[in-house]
């Protein structure tokens, strides 16, 4: 599954909102230095898919706050 993820770095609260079908906004507490956004952001999405971390990639955008990330089924 591909997702368009719109990041607001900064945030009071961890959470996230579904923008569309296939688009996402989260908001993440870590600021968007030293790759803390990037963590957290494989963190919380992992945790709302019910997927491990490593299940979770950034496939672009890793230094922007739009960004293309991929979750991969485990397979059965």
């Amino acid at each position: 599954m591909t997702l368009r993820v719109r990041v607001i770095p900064r945030a009071r609260v961890n959470k996230v909102e579904e923008l569309g079908a296939d688009s996402l906004k989260a908001h993440l507490t870590a600021p968007a230095q030293d790759n803390k956004a990037n963590k957290a952001l494989i963190e919380l999405l992992a945790d709302y898919y019910g997927v491990k971390k490593k299940q979770v990639s950034i496939v672009r955008g890793e230094k922007s706050r739009d960004k293309i990330v991929e979750i991969r089924k485990e397979k059965a």
